[in-house]
């Protein structure tokens, strides 16, 4: 009769957790060594300016990381591990600070900014976009989260990213989105234009049209998507559209009434990745 098999060492067990932990430690270590020497190429070409985040380099780093993902371990404490790598070397390149607009609840936007871009990144509050905005411009290379949507009797934020050198929307956090997303409010970040590392996959457009209604967001249909609408002297809309779509877009808000006055790209950024069931 065989002899059962011996129980686990938990001795060996965790010998074996301690070799992996100190060999996660050496690789971190190697990679800001990686960094460094990065920089150094980066100064020695002049440099690039501005802030060192780079959404479509982080955008197709996080889609292979949920792909390749499975195991014991939630894809929240992975991806808040990545984020927090990501967003210190980061800093660690370009000294950063992310202003957040409190206007959405201040609980909701820290956690937003301590789950994307950690602890090591100084979080500045301010009350209302605008403030949020103005202090990107004059940064040389903050960023800014604002929420995705239009705050009750708020005014048109989006008009003061219009100019050509004015801050834009360079990408839409979460950007992996899932129901029970422990840091799940929509928020936009926004920076100096970085057109050389600007994910164009979803284009956001400033639209200043009269006569609509609530009937925009139905007609748009998928041609687009109503993000935020304000009333009063300079009637205006913020619109997300599929690249190249803004065109069909503002012809079906035309058709169902609306005045065009003019529409400017304020930004764009990555289709959000969704997982689990909500990528049915």
């Amino acid at each position: 009769m065989n002899a059962p098999p011996s129980p686990p060492d938990l001795a060996a067990l965790r010998a074996e957790i301690d070799r992996i932990d100190e060999h996660m430690h050496r690789l971190l270590m190697e990679r800001g060594e990686i960094i460094d020497r990065l920089v150094a190429v980066k100064r020695s070409q002049g440099g690039e300016g501005g802030s060192a985040f780079r959404p479509a380099r982080e955008a197709a780093m996080m889609r292979r990381l949920v792909d390749r993902h499975g195991g014991l371990l939630p894809l929240d404490t992975v991806e808040s591990i990545w984020r927090v790598i990501i967003s210190t070397f980061t800093y660690v390149q370009a000294p950063y600070a992310v202003h957040a607009d409190l206007s959405a609840g201040e609980p909701t936007m820290r956690d937003s900014a301590r789950f994307h871009f950690g602890f090591t990144t100084p979080f500045v509050p301010h009350m209302g976009p605008r403030g949020v905005i103005e202090a990107v411009a004059a940064s040389r290379g903050d960023l800014g989260l604002l929420p995705a949507a239009q705050l009750p009797a708020g005014a048109a934020w989006w008009h003061a990213l219009e100019g050509a050198d004015a801050p834009k929307i360079i990408a839409r956090l979460p950007f992996v989105e899932r129901a029970d997303h422990p840091a799940g409010l929509p928020v936009f970040v926004v920076s100096h234009p970085i057109a050389d590392a600007a994910v164009t996959e979803i284009e956001v457009w400033s639209v200043r049209a009269s006569g609509w209604s609530a009937r925009a967001a139905a007609v748009l249909g998928g041609r687009g998507t109503l993000i935020a609408a304000a009333r009063g002297l300079a009637p205006s809309l913020l619109l997300s559209v599929q690249a190249g779509a803004c065109d069909a877009a503002l012809a079906a808000l035309a058709e169902a009434g609306a005045q065009i006055e003019g529409a400017v790209r304020v930004g764009s950024h990555a289709e959000p990745y969704r997982f689990g069931a909500d990528a049915a």
